[in-house]
């Protein structure tokens, strides 16, 4: 990459006022540090207490969201170029005074999109009553997905941000989608 690339991808980032960026492979170790760097910022920032724990919250949900459901996309497919293995990415933005926005994206197997779909439109369809309710039940459950979590991550996002959860799939090769999820948190 050209370095007037870069300054281009700097002025982007800072027109969207990215607070913090990463693409590559996501570790519990590099969840921790984010963790730690964005806790120091909001600190600095002298956020409200009620709101820095609502938007902290949000993220661990989200990154944890992204680091527990990525697909490890080894030599499976010959159709990807390289190696994605347990990469992904990820921005944290404050788009207004008030208002901060998590992006989270991973590869997902094509065959779990359709069900996600549709967790996520029934989660933005419920009002908050309902998503309580909704929310409270499936703790109750004893079903558990595949990655061994009741589902509640992404039920916890909605709650916790008090909107509606924005999220986008992209077809890449005949096993993987990559799978946004947005978060805005006011």
């Amino acid at each position: 990459m050209a370095h007037t690339d870069l300054y281009n991808i700097y002025l982007n980032m800072e027109k969207e006022n990215i607070i913090l960026s990463f693409k590559g492979d996501i570790t519990k170790d590099l969840l921790s540090s984010v963790y730690q760097i964005v806790e120091a910022r909001m600190a600095i920032e002298n956020e409200d207490p009620k709101r820095k724990k609502k938007f902290y919250h949000v993220l661990v949900e989200c990154l944890q969201n992204m680091y527990h459901h990525m697909e490890s996309m080894q030599a499976v497919d010959s159709t990807m170029p390289g190696e994605y293995s347990g990469s992904g990415i990820f921005t944290i933005g404050k788009e207004e005074e008030n208002t901060y926005r998590i992006n989270t994206g991973n590869f997902i197997l094509k065959e779990n999109a359709d069900n996600l779909k549709e967790r996520i439109d029934k989660i933005n369809s419920l009002s908050p009553l309902e998503l309580k309710a909704y929310y409270l039940e499936k703790l109750g459950s004893t079903e558990l997905s595949d990655k061994g979590g009741a589902g509640l991550g992404i039920i916890d996002i909605a709650r916790k941000s008090g909107n509606k959860i924005e999220y986008d799939f992209r077809f890449i090769s005949e096993l993987y989608t990559f799978f946004t999820l947005s978060a805005k948190i006011n």
